[in-house]
């Protein structure tokens, strides 16, 4: 099974937390708009009292787990199409 859907999305992850490195994102608007662990640690924890680099990890982990069940319900659709049977015309 390749994983096309799981790579793009990790690059997503990565590439949000890059331009989120990079203080392009002053505010942290676009972070916190596509880091779904981020969403998550505001509901319960002060969000400036969470490592950095653990939501970096977690949002990577996070987009990628997201591709990786595309990816899985992609490949389980193909199997399903391809084993029925084809109408006669």
């Amino acid at each position: 099974m390749r994983y096309p859907v799981t790579i793009v999305t990790t690059l997503i992850g990565l590439a949000i937390c890059l331009f989120n490195y990079t203080g392009y994102d002053p505010h942290n608007f676009v972070f916190f708009m596509f880091s779904i662990p981020a969403w998550v640690v505001d509901l319960f924890v002060d969000i400036h009292e969470v490592s950095v680099i653990l939501m970096y990890v977690l949002t990577v982990i996070t987009w990628a787990l997201l591709g990786f069940i595309a990816d899985v319900l992609i490949t389980r659709g193909r199997r399903e199409s391809e084993q029925q049977p084809r109408s006669a015309k």
